[in-house]
């Protein structure tokens, strides 16, 4: 823009710039009559991102600047796909009327869109929550504030570094807010993974976060919040109203309470466990998540309530039953749930609808929708009233229908009411009588017309009379010059032509005026009546929100309902105790992507802390072990979000923290290796543990040598064996076969195997778990299936048999020593620690052994000896 200035300014760009300085960060939508229009850079960008023409303009003397704009009535289309690509958007508004100006007119900026504050419905995910967040670090902890400005849910927590990273994993949200001078801070915590905006350190102090958050609920404390004390979550929060503030969003009645994320009420699942169970995106292309499995919801509402409590699942057992017996309650009375769920697709999103309101961002076809989501509610309401469930009969109880708010809609609306209230016909008849009759001014004056055209033929005799307009002379008679001298004196004659004169009367004036006003009339009308109306909504914010959260936790539970019923889930039974107690459980993602007439291998696990705390699982790869890891994960994680499970029985206890480590993931941006990566994950495991955690380790140590991997391996499981108190439920599936000797010195590691059936050269993946530890990995076998050359997988056969031969591990149960309740694993002779030249296991090395022994060196020449040594150097490569 630099250039700009070093010319005179025409009028026009010297307010733009001004404006523009102001917000140098955001793409700058300019009103200019009925275009906005982008300049400079910004044109640049939006001629990229929307595909519209890039031009030039004269700004001022030997100057121009890039152009790119669109009708303004488009923003709808345009607005989204610039806030998609990551860009701030402010929109600058024309102020005043052009038409009673002279000269510039006002402008200035409405409103600034970003990735985490809009109320676009095209820009927002109608199944999503919109959340702008704000993390304010302090010491070795921080504060974090989330908030959908579109359905008014604030939420707030701190605590440690991990803690605030696993909701950020969850929550995801659009935008994170964080100090300017914390951006190192932010960067080690998650790296690139979210649109970030950094803000000025004084909008997270304590005293403007308490002043704020106490002015936005009109109270004197935050005692009634619980965040009295949540001194860095306060912090966090005061960012996110001065950011609200900034971006022109200023009606935020809709946000009047604040709700605290207790950590000891939810399970603990880490980034981890989030990203190896697959919850809300597959690792791989064209995969399921389990959300879109088990979402069978019909409303936004409800499939955004889903999402939290996946994210969220409970610690309560009571908590818990009491969604399950509503989600039975469905599966029982399916032909009322079929009812609830046909009403409830009526409802629609009332959640952003009342934000709407709140915002005075409602148009008048979106309040029709919610008169009759209001009238739905109502039939709803009656629905489960009569229902024997109690958690169903409070929800009835909470219910409200807001019927003076339903009948003022419903009076005042007209049925079929534009988008935009200033195309008119928004409000009712009968409701504002001066309204009434400038409409009827307005659009029955043809037939005044008429009248008036009819009553002065008969009262002249001039047949060929007619009334007409034009926007010089505005209403007017005209006569043909054949009668003329039948025109009465009182006729004023206006303008002579060719054929004919034009007259005008003092009545024709009169309604000339009063139906050229009209039309402006209406608009002013309509528009201040529909505002009032808006405004008087406000009240019922509260109400509405209500039944907005109500309606979603019933199109969850039956939607829940439907998952049972479809896929023969059941419900889980839970106890005070300690076991996970799983009969013939599924993978609730992989049995939904198994090709027709296939079925899925049911498998049985039972986890305790007393006898089988540890399931050492083995069995060749591809032979379904990560899946039985993932799939009795997931059975606990939706038994405690309320659903039924994928399996014939599941008797469990309450799990509080869910760990996994699983798959290999290098984090190469970040100068990581896999096994780094691998014991990241295995040390955050061990160092969090709990007598009620559920842990899931696959193929620990697979990412260093063999030795190195079975010593680690073996180390951790001993590890969590041998815990006094936090005796972690753990299924640890590993392809080591030495660690099937811990079960004969660790009393709670049981060995189990998945099943393979051996038929000639090939194997069959039976994928039923078995007791008992497998002898094999089948690794060539695999290879094989996966279409490996007939060459390499002889060779690999010759090579294992020969390294089978030379380097068996041997862990021997009588000769290991035990010190302490610790298991030593017996060290070899001194002899075989010797660094043999042939015990290294390669191939290459492995066939020049074979040649040196097949050399008889009695008749071998000094020539003969000589070449075969350049043979041996052209195999390493020399």
């Amino acid at each position: 823009m630099s250039k700009t200035k070093e010319v005179k300014e025409t009028p026009l760009m010297k307010q733009y710039n001004t404006i523009k300085a102001k917000y140098p960060d955001a793409i700058l939508l300019f009103r200019v009559g009925d275009f906005y229009e982008t300049f400079g850079e910004d044109a640049i960008k939006a001629s990229k991102i929307l595909g519209i023409t890039l031009t030039k303009r004269a700004n001022g003397s030997a100057s121009h600047i890039e152009l790119a704009g669109f009708p303004h009535h488009s923003i709808d289309s345009y607005l989204p796909k610039l806030v998609r690509a990551g860009y701030r958007v402010a929109i600058c508004d024309q102020l005043e009327d052009p038409k009673m100006v002279k000269g510039i007119v006002k402008r200035g900026i409405t409103e600034l869109v970003t990735p985490g504050v809009s109320y676009n419905d095209k820009i927002l995910n109608h199944q999503q929550n919109n959340f702008l967040a704000s993390i304010h670090f302090e010491n070795k902890e921080a504060g974090l504030a989330l908030c959908d400005v579109s359905t008014g849910e604030f939420l707030v927590t701190q605590g440690s570094l991990d803690y605030i990273e696993k909701l950020l994993q969850n929550f995801k949200p659009n935008e994170l807010l964080f100090e300017k001078s914390k951006r190192n801070e932010l960067t080690e915590l998650v790296g690139d993974r979210f649109y970030s905006f950094g803000l000025d350190d004084w909008s997270f102090t304590y005293d403007y976060g308490y002043e704020s958050l106490t002015k936005q609920f009109d109270t004197i404390s935050l005692k009634g919040f619980g965040i009295e004390d949540q001194h860095t979550a306060i912090k966090a929060c005061g960012a996110i109203l001065h950011y609200l503030s900034e971006t022109k969003h200023d009606k935020l009645k809709h946000i009047n309470r604040v709700s605290r994320i207790e950590e000891d009420n939810y399970v603990w699942l880490d980034k981890f466990t989030i990203r190896n169970l697959e919850l809300y995106n597959s690792n791989h292309e064209n995969g399921k998540s389990l959300i879109d499995v088990i979402d069978k919801t019909v409303s936004p509402m409800g499939s955004r309530l889903l999402k939290r409590w996946l994210a969220l699942p409970l610690k309560n057992s009571t908590a818990i039953n009491e969604r399950l017996n509503a989600v039975e309650y469905f599966v029982k009375e399916q032909d009322q749930r079929e009812e609830l769920i046909s009403a409830l697709k009526e409802v629609g999103d009332l959640e952003r609808l009342i934000s709407k309101v709140a915002a005075f961002k409602v148009n008048p076809r979106e309040l029709v929708h919610l008169k009759k989501s209001l009238q739905v509610i109502s039939e709803i309401k009656e629905k489960i009233k009569a229902s024997s469930n109690p958690t169903l009969q409070k929800i009835a109880d909470q219910l409200n229908p807001c019927q003076i708010m339903f009948e003022r809609l419903d009076n005042e609306l007209n049925e079929e009411a534009p988008v935009s209230v200033l195309k008119g016909n928004a409000i009712a008849k009968g409701v504002n009588a001066e309204l009434d009759e400038l409409r009827n001014i307005a659009f029955n004056g043809k037939d005044y017309l008429l009248q008036i055209q009819q009553r002065e033929v008969e009262k002249t005799g001039i047949t060929s009379l007619k009334v007409a307009f034009n926007s010089v002379f505005g209403y007017y008679l005209e006569v043909t010059h054949i009668h003329k001298d039948k025109v009465p004196q009182e006729w004023i004659r206006k303008q002579t032509l060719t054929t004919a004169e034009r007259y005008i009367t003092p009545e024709l004036k009169v309604y000339e005026e009063k139906i050229l006003g009209a039309e402006e009339k209406i608009t002013a009308i309509e528009h201040q009546l529909f505002e009032n109306l808006v405004r008087d909504l406000a009240d019922y914010i509260p109400p509405i929100q209500l039944n907005a959260n109500l309606l979603a936790r019933l199109d969850v539970f039956c939607g829940f309902a439907i998952l049972a019923n479809e896929n023969q889930y059941n419900r889980p039974q839970f106890d005070e105790g300690f076991a996970i107690d799983i009969t013939d459980g599924r993978h609730p993602v992989i049995e939904k992507q198994l090709g027709v007439g296939i079925e899925y291998v049911s498998n049985s696990v039972y986890l305790d802390n007393e006898n089988t705390q540890i399931m050492m699982i083995t069995g060749p790869n591809m032979s379904g072990k990560s899946a039985l890891l993932r799939q009795t994960a997931l059975i606990v994680l939706l038994a405690q979000i309320g659903s039924y499970v994928p399996a014939k029985a599941a008797n469990l206890s309450i799990i509080d923290k869910i760990f996994t480590r699983v798959g290999a993931t290098d984090n190469i941006s970040s100068g990581e290796s896999t096994f780094m990566v691998e014991m990241n994950e295995t040390a955050s495991i061990l160092n969090n543990l709990s007598d009620r955690s559920l842990v899931l380790l696959d193929e620990i140590g697979r990412g260093t040598s063999t030795y190195d991997g079975i010593s680690i391996a073996w180390s951790i499981a001993e590890f969590m064996h041998n815990q006094p108190v936090n005796r972690a439920k753990t299924l640890f599936a590993t392809h080591y076969h030495e660690l099937n000797d811990m079960t004969n010195l660790f009393p709670r590691i049981k060995n189990f195997n998945v099943s393979v059936k051996e038929s000639g050269n090939k194997i069959i993946f039976l994928r039923k778990l078995a007791e008992g530890g497998s002898e094999h990995s089948f690794g060539i076998h695999v290879a094989r299936m996966a279409g490996m050359p007939n060459y390499v997988i002889e060779r690999a056969n010759v090579i294992l048999k020969k390294l089978e031969k030379e380097h068996e591990f041997e862990l021997e149960g009588t000769d290991s020593l035990v010190i302490n309740g610790t298991a030593k694993i017996p060290s070899k002779d001194k002899s075989e620690l010797q660094l043999s030249f042939f015990q290294l296991n390669d191939p290459i090395l492995q066939q020049i052994k074979e040649d040196v022994l097949e050399i008889d060196i009695n008749t071998l020449t000094p020539v003969e000896a000589l070449l075969k040594l350049s043979e041996i150097k052209k195999l390493v490569g020399g």
